[in-house]
């Protein structure tokens, strides 16, 4: 059987990667892929934009959920090993009532100063007055589209958890890494089930895994796919955005409320101060470098495999 999973020397077969998504303007929609070139920062294009209000600061869904409704188009090559962007390309802006926005890929030439997202201040590019009016029209704030500038800047991750890397616009850490296994049981619990884009993996940059037991990501410390190594951080804690729907861009209590029950702080480590956080899935970073590699991407079905594991969940970093 051709798909079939078999054993491996190198490690304990969980999976196969089922699901690709980068998120090219952070707290925008997704989009579905094939397969996903790799870089240290994350996914190819993953959070590379960022929505900033008047003072600089970037804007999520936690305040605008209607970002949630931004759909954002790709060229047709852009998630291609390699491939750079010609002085026609554009990346495509759509949301409901406005008129499309292109934005070209060539590098702006204007800075802006004083941009800051979470615990990071710096300097970015910026697209320009015509991005800017789309983004005040549809938000209904002042606002402005940025683009990291990774010429002249970096993010540090949060040394204690993961020295020596870097990610981009994303939340904390370059990937996520959440299984259909634990959201098939997630839902199970709930009266609506949930789609895996409230939990936007790559909440940073993601892939979504194919596994046979809840929650069994927690329990990895390493795994390989397609000779590429990752290193689990810690798990990944969530805020309101899993509750925000993202077709509509309306807010609700569910999942959160289910999952504070069976995966908040206080239940997975009764023995800690519980901070009531809420977790769900397993932030990620790439170990290795290319070296004399061909291959740059991770494509869906690409085998999982586990390298190193926890004894118990309680084990897991938070």
């Amino acid at each position: 059987m051709e798909n079939a999973l078999s054993p491996s020397p190198a490690g304990e077969i969980a999976g196969r990667v089922t699901s690709l998504y980068v998120y090219p303007i952070k707290s925008c929609r997704g989009i579905s892929l094939s397969q996903a070139s790799i870089t240290p920062t994350g996914f190819s294009w993953d959070r590379n934009w960022l929505i900033v209000n008047s003072k600089g600061r970037g804007l999520t869904q936690r305040v605008e959920p209607k970002l949630s409704l931004i759909e954002v188009e790709m060229p047709k090559h852009a998630f291609a090993q390699d491939w750079e962007p010609h002085k026609n390309s554009n990346m495509v802006v759509r949301a409901p009532g406005m008129d499309e926005l292109k934005v070209s890929l060539a590098k702006p030439e204007k800075i802006a100063d004083g941009v800051s997202v979470w615990e990071w201040f710096g300097s970015t590019l910026d697209e320009g007055e015509e991005a800017s009016q789309w983004f005040t029209d549809f938000v209904g704030k002042l606002c402005r589209l940025v683009p990291f500038d990774s010429a002249s800047e970096t993010r540090p991750v949060d040394p204690n958890y993961a020295p020596g890397h870097f990610a981009m616009f994303s939340d904390m850490y370059p990937f996520l890494l959440i299984s259909q296994g634990s959201l098939d049981a997630l839902n199970e619990l709930l009266k609506e089930p949930v789609p895996i884009n409230r939990f936007r993996p790559k909440y940073v940059s993601s892939w979504l895994m194919d596994v046979n037991h809840l929650l069994n990501e927690d329990l990895w410390t390493e795994i390989l796919i397609d000779n590429f190594t990752f290193h689990s951080v810690k798990l990944c804690s969530h805020c309101k955005v899993p509750t925000i729907n993202q077709d509509t861009g309306i807010g609700g209590e569910e999942p959160i409320e289910t999952l504070r029950s069976f995966r908040s702080d206080k239940v997975l480590q009764p023995q800690k101060k519980p901070q009531e956080k809420i977790y769900f899935g397993q932030n990620m970073v790439w170990k290795d470098g290319f070296g004399d590699r061909i291959t740059k991407t991770i494509e869906i079905g690409d085998s999982v495999l586990v390298l190193g594991k926890l004894s118990s969940p309680s084990e897991a970093a938070t």
